[in-house]
């Protein structure tokens, strides 16, 4: 009997135990993140062996800490669901459990106070309840970081560490946290060398602001690297980094070298050229600087408005020699000086020997030298009339010819500086007779005939041109007009003159060592034809032909002979009317004629042309309807 008791009670308690570990089991998630202002969820998921439509499901929100009081935000159970209005999440939070065995708590807009433990009770009436957890962590991702350096110079020679940089990141959570660097390399804090400090704020709406200040002891190198910030923050998705943007900081270093360099003009200089100096001092800032030109003080006027070079303008040989700067240290009151040899080349005007104007005779020579003072080796060339002719100092001329004349340019250049140049004129005339080169015509066009005759003469001295007309005796006097060639040496002349038969025209030219002439025939220019005009008659139409111009040398005398002669036949008929009057000279009827009877049945007047070589006309005249014999 006792044997079965002890048996009865062990499987009781057996009973028991596996009753109380199967009843009630609860799946949550540890942590859950969200991003502030966004929507969340978390899940609660049970299992049971009870009756499910007797489950009691309840959510409770605490804050971190052992202390804390719990908050209920939600109760369920077969009689209905309630959610708690004077909870911090009132208005925000709804549940979801449609799914059995599964209860959803959704937040949306999360805040930073809903950052608590989320407690999900689930039981039976008749069963102890089990309860499961879930931390909700919320974050803010922050401003990207603004960094602003010192306004200020920074000095090499500070003791201490100085103020570079401040960099500020606004409206994180969790913290966010502040790291510098220099060029790519990140800064730690080393006493006396290098330091950080924060500054954290928590603004109204809860998130956080760090404003970081960087100390350092710069060196000379530092002026050539950038600083920059960088923030890193916690995010749902891990860790994050913004970096801010890239500063310089103005590092003051006093100068270990001073530099003298022209900058202008590049190369040589010449006289006339603006010439411009400047002295690179390595400090900075820039030290104070001095000028001197051969151990003077140079004019204030000459500097640059910097006061860091020196301009020549139109600079003069004089101009050049020894330029000295000097830089002065404000802090350790140290000089630094440097120099630099300014060479400015001239070429001076070129004298030619033996001076222009130069006369020779035919066949003579002539041996001309051309030299210039230069600074810098030279060049001579000589032209003719822009044609080369030879290369050297000398010019030599051999058996002169009218071929010599002209004008001769002597160019000195310096080959090691181009624009260096300078250069002289030698005219060189060569007496002898005058030679025609060259006679032309051209027609004018105007209407009447007229074409210019152009006649070009070599001589010297400049010969005088006359004209004639062997064929005619015509005056010439106002028709030609005549120049001297530009730079001496010969002559032009130009005729005008009617060709309207065909003409020959002399061109003489004359000096005191002979003559020379020349003929030239001019073809006559026949005028423009116009239509013949037709006459009509009562015996039909004829065409009358105009009488043609016949030019005839001595037409001016033969029109004025025939003048004379009508005048004197108008006196002698004039004279025997006068003596017929007067009764003086008698007359028989057989000289009697009616002068004012006509006849006027049908009597006629016919113009006939005759082609025979004179082309005059022949009148034949009708009388009473008759014809006269020949």
């Amino acid at each position: 009997m006792a044997l079965s008791g002890f048996v009865l009670a062990g499987l009781y308690i057996l009973v028991l135990a596996s009753q109380s570990l199967a009843t009630i089991e609860i799946n949550m998630e540890d942590r859950v993140e969200v991003l502030l202002g966004k929507q969340v969820e978390i899940s609660c998921q049970y299992k049971m062996d009870s009756d499910p439509s007797t489950v009691i499901i309840q959510w409770y929100t605490k804050p971190a800490g052992s202390n804390s009081q719990r908050q209920r935000i939600f109760y369920k159970d077969n009689t209905g669901a309630i959610l708690d209005q004077d909870s911090s999440l009132a208005g925000r939070v709804t549940v979801h459990d449609s799914i059995p065995g599964s209860v959803v708590v959704i937040v949306e807009p999360v805040q930073l106070e809903d950052e608590l433990l989320f407690i999900c009770h689930v039981n039976t009436a008749t069963e102890d309840g089990k309860e499961g957890m879930t931390q909700l962590r919320v974050f803010s991702k922050p401003e990207v970081p603004k960094i602003e350096g010192v306004h200020t110079g920074i000095s090499v020679n500070e003791k201490d560490p100085t103020q570079i940089a401040t960099c500020h990141v606004k409206n994180g959570y969790p913290l966010p946290n502040i790291t510098w660097y220099r060029d790519h390399t990140p800064l730690y804090m080393k006493e006396g060398v290098l330091g950080v400090t924060n500054q954290v704020t928590r603004d109204t709406n809860n998130l956080y602001t760090v404003i970081s200040v960087l100390h350092m002891k710069v060196k000379k190198e530092d002026k050539d690297v950038f600083f920059y910030c960088e923030s890193s923050y916690f995010v749902p998705e891990g860790t994050r980094m913004t970096e801010s943007d890239r500063i310089k900081i103005n590092v003051h270093y006093p100068s270990t070298s001073v530099e003298l360099r022209q900058v202008l003009p590049e190369g040589l200089v010449k006289e006339g050229d603006t010439v411009e100096i400047r002295c690179f001092a390595d400090g900075n800032p820039t030290p104070p600087l001095t000028f001197k030109h051969n151990g003077e003080d140079l004019n204030e006027q000459l500097l640059t408005d910097d006061q860091q070079g020196v301009v020549l303008r139109y600079a003069t040989r004089s101009d050049g020699g020894m330029y000295t700067c000097t830089a002065l240290d404000l802090e350790t009151l140290e000089e630094l000086e440097n120099d630099m040899e300014l060479s400015v080349h001239y070429l001076d005007e070129t004298v030619v020997v033996p001076k222009s104007p130069v006369v020779l005779s035919q066949g003579s020579s002539l041996q001309a030298t051309c030299n210039a003072l230069s600074s810098l080796d030279t060049y001579t060339v000589w032209f003719k009339d822009g044609q080369y002719v030879s290369d050297g100092h000398t010019l030599k001329i051999f058996n002169a010819s009218m071929d010599t004349f002209g004008t001769y340019q002597c160019l000195v250049t310096a080959p090691k500086l181009p624009g260096l140049q300078s250069q002289s004129f030698l005219e060189v005339f060569v007496q002898g007779q005058p030679q025609i080169t060259d006679v032309r015509e051209e027609d004018l066009q105007d209407g009447e005939n007229s074409v210019n005759i152009t006649c070009v003469v070599q001589g010297y001295p400049t010969p005088s041109i006359t004209w004639d007309l062997p064929d005619q005796e015509q005056d010439l006097n106002g028709l030609s007009s005549s120049m001297e060639i530009p730079g001496g040496g010969g002559a032009i002349s130009t005729l005008t003159v009617k060709a309207t038969s065909k003409l020959s025209v002399v061109c003489e030219a004359v000096n005191e060592f002979g003559k020379d002439s020349r003929v030239h025939k001019i073809e006559s220019i026949e005028p423009e034809t116009t239509p013949l005009p037709t006459t009509t008659t009562p015996g039909g139409s004829v065409t009358v032909k105009p009488p043609r111009r016949v030019h005839k040398e001595g037409s001016g005398v033969i029109i004025a002979v025939l003048i004379i002669c009508v005048l004197l036949l108008a006196i002698l008929g004039s004279v025997l009317y006068f003596l017929y009057k007067k009764g003086k000279i008698p007359c028989g009827r057989s000289g009697k004629q009616d002068l004012t009877k006509q006849k006027s049945n049908k009597d006629a007047i016919v113009m006939e042309m005759k082609t025979d070589k004179s082309d005059e006309a022949v009148l034949l005249q009708g009388v009473n309807g008759e014809k006269k014999t020949p």
